[in-house]
């Protein structure tokens, strides 16, 4: 089965990245919009059946303080020469990685270690860009800056694609 790990938004920041979304539509660009904001702490890709239990085992042991965040900023990957993906920043940036980086400790030996972990919401992936400079200046004019909100705890998530689309259903919640 195919796992990630991952912490959900508010419906109002959720509502806050659907404007962001509507708001760099253009004819310049071919965008395929995110359908669900999470911040995606880990992916773990294709997982056996097997090796879940002592998966949620060691993530039960995962301890963190809840945290204020918020959604702010906009950004591409991998870079404004080669547009693949448009996200919301998240911070604070320390806050998050170190819930990260915890997670990545507790997994070791099951899973290799994130390299480069950027917390962010991914808003579209882009096809394609006909007018990369007219898109990336209307990427630069559309702000994000969303109402704070508690990260209290994160989600072990199972991801079943579809033609519609991936399928997501949370297997367990880690509360703190």
């Amino acid at each position: 089965m195919r796992l990630f790990i991952a912490f959900e938004v508010p419906p109002e920041v959720h509502e806050i990245l659907l404007s962001a979304q509507n708001d760099i539509q253009t004819a310049d660009a071919k965008l395929k919009p995110a359908k669900s904001f999470h911040l995606t702490l880990k992916f773990l890709g294709e997982v056996e059946e097997k090796a879940v239990p002592e998966l949620k085992q060691r993530l039960e042991k995962v301890r963190f303080e809840p945290f204020k965040a918020r959604a702010e900023g906009i950004g591409v990957f991998p870079s404004e020469d080669y547009i693949r993906v448009v996200w919301a920043g998240l911070q604070p940036e320390k806050r998050i990685i170190s819930l990260q980086s915890m997670i990545d400790r507790s997994l070791e030996g099951m899973f290799p270690k994130e390299k480069n972990f950027k917390p962010h919401l991914t808003l579209a992936r882009v096809r394609y860009v006909d007018d990369k400079e007219k898109f990336v200046q209307k990427i630069r004019s559309t702000g994000i800056m969303s109402p704070e909100f508690t990260v209290k705890s994160f989600s072990l998530i199972k991801s079943t694609l579809t033609k519609q689309g991936p399928v997501y259903e949370k297997i367990q919640s880690y509360p703190r």
